[in-house]
């Protein structure tokens, strides 16, 4: 018995296989070969083909049924990108590319919202300000492209588009539509005040479907492509650090889970709705909420992070692996002998409050620093990113004494590890799990193939742990208080 599970990511689309008996991951899928193109047609711009994501997708179930019956697959779970805006006809084809998580063009549009709906009320009933959210975006596309407008049918998340073409079903989840700020959590229904204010008609949105449960079943196409039964339900659906907490069995109050790839997050579970102000975090409803049970998601959300680390491996560190720059980079002391990088450079930030701050070097002494100074600058300021976010989570009472993550990207580098640990003061557990194999668990939860979420987690171990290094907080705290000074100055 088997479990398909899918993750729509920015640069990759991947896809595993979980063997539900034992609890193990049995073969894995990734493409591209190379990183997805995000298009920047304009500064701050960010689009993505949403049949890109699906032909990759594609891709990659074709693989993995060359080597594995994809017959006894009984659940399919999606996770996915979050904010993002895909248009589509009635026929579900795209109207224009999506505009993804990172794009910042609907910032003004979500702050005059906030202004003109009322900050109380926001605050009070969305947890948030509308912000740069999927809801202003829709918003950009009425005033800006009134003939993509017109010729909508529905719009929905990147996840929601890969289950409609898996599903033939337009539909989306009480979180889904909570990440895109729809979601009324005084009355518990879609937030239709929104729409309204944003002049958006109700019916555009699709139904609405549980983030665990029946979402819709596989089509006749998916069995002659792939070979996956038709009827096969679509029982998991969740953005990528919802999905990516749950992977991780990160489900009660005071849990925390972390993420440091394309961009970096930090992602708290809480019982009460605790709103800021200043929206610099945001919250959400997770996976397992219920009105009796109450769960919200707090997030932190840092786009420039291990974008940097991509970029300078694409520019300056041509023909290196990851592997390669991580010990060159080691050979650094904490604290770069001065070399200060900001990594935000990836759109607006919103825990800086939805300012445009670009990528930055400071401290550079052209007789005296090589590339491995700014391979370890790099990765400490991706972790004095973390560090300034988790202090703006902290004022909102949600302490960080342990951090549970998966053994990927970013935290493949014992530097940034303990950089993050020695920073921070937190313990760093890492897990045997991912975004693919988090939604295969949760789709195998969620079709009722495991009895309970213990039997869920069975083949959940932890593989690694990491402390603060005594010998670096000094030197990093001395460095952080100066990056954090050249930002506040930026």
């Amino acid at each position: 018995m088997k479990s398909l599970g899918i993750d729509i990511g920015t640069s990759f689309v991947k896809a595993s296989l979980l063997e539900v008996e034992t609890g193990t991951c049995m073969a894995t899928c990734s493409s591209p070969k190379i990183e997805m193109h995000v298009k920047a047609l304009k500064p701050g711009w960010a689009e993505q083909d949403p049949l890109m994501w699906w032909e990759n997708v594609c891709t990659c179930l074709k693989e993995l049924s060359r080597e594995h019956t994809l017959k006894d697959v009984q659940a399919i779970g999606i996770t996915y990108q979050m904010h993002g805006l895909v248009c589509v006809n009635s026929k579900g084809t795209p109207l224009r590319d999506a505009i993804i998580w990172s794009d910042s063009r609907a910032v003004e549009i979500g702050s005059a919202a906030f202004r003109e709906i009322g900050e109380d009320v926001c605050l009070a009933r969305l947890l948030n300000s509308p912000g740069n959210f999927t809801a202003s975006k829709m918003a950009w596309v009425k005033r800006n492209e009134p003939d993509v407008f017109a010729k909508t049918y529905t719009f929905f998340l990147p996840g929601d588009f890969i289950a409609f073409q898996m599903t033939g079903c337009f539909s989306t989840t009480e979180g889904g539509l909570s990440e895109q700020v729809l979601w009324d959590f005084r009355d518990n229904a879609p937030a239709l005040f929104v729409l309204e204010h944003y002049g958006i008609p109700a019916s555009y949105l699709p139904k609405t479907v549980p983030s665990m449960g029946l979402q819709g079943s596989t089509t006749r196409e998916i069995e002659e492509h792939f070979g996956i039964p038709r009827g096969t339900p679509v029982s998991y659906r969740a953005g990528d650090q919802p999905n990516n907490a749950f992977s991780l069995n990160v489900m009660e109050t005071g849990e925390i889970a972390a993420t440091a790839g394309t961009s970096g997050v930090v992602y708290g579970i809480t019982d009460k709705p605790m709103a800021d102000s200043r929206s610099r975090i945001n919250q959400f409803l997770h996976v397992n909420h219920t009105p009796t049970a109450p769960r919200y998601g707090m997030l932190l959300c840092i786009n420039g992070t291990g974008i940097l680390n991509a970029w300078i491996r694409k520019n300056l560190s041509v023909g290196m692996t990851y592997e390669q720059m991580n010990t060159l980079a080691a050979e650094v002391p904490p604290g770069s002998e001065g070399v200060l990088m900001v990594p935000f450079g990836n759109g607006a930030e919103r825990m800086l409050e939805n300012r445009l701050v670009q990528a930055s070097v400071h401290g550079l002494d052209l007789n005296r620093h090589q590339l491995a100074h700014l391979l370890r600058a790099a990765q400490e300021g991706i972790a004095f990113s973390f560090r300034y976010g988790m202090d703006i989570m902290k004022e909102t009472g949600m302490d960080v004494e342990i951090i549970r993550a998966g053994k990927a990207n970013l935290l493949l580098s014992p530097v940034f590890r303990s950089t993050l640990t020695s920073l921070t003061g937190a313990a760093l557990e890492l897990y045997n799990t991912d975004g693919s194999l988090g939604a295969a668990r949760g789709a195998a939860l969620g079709a009722g193939l495991y009895p309970n979420r213990k039997a869920c987690f069975s083949g959940l171990s932890l593989i690694q742990e990491e402390r603060p290094v005594k010998a670096w907080i000094e030197p990093l705290e001395k460095a952080y208080l100066k990056w954090k000074e050249r930002l506040h100055n930026h």
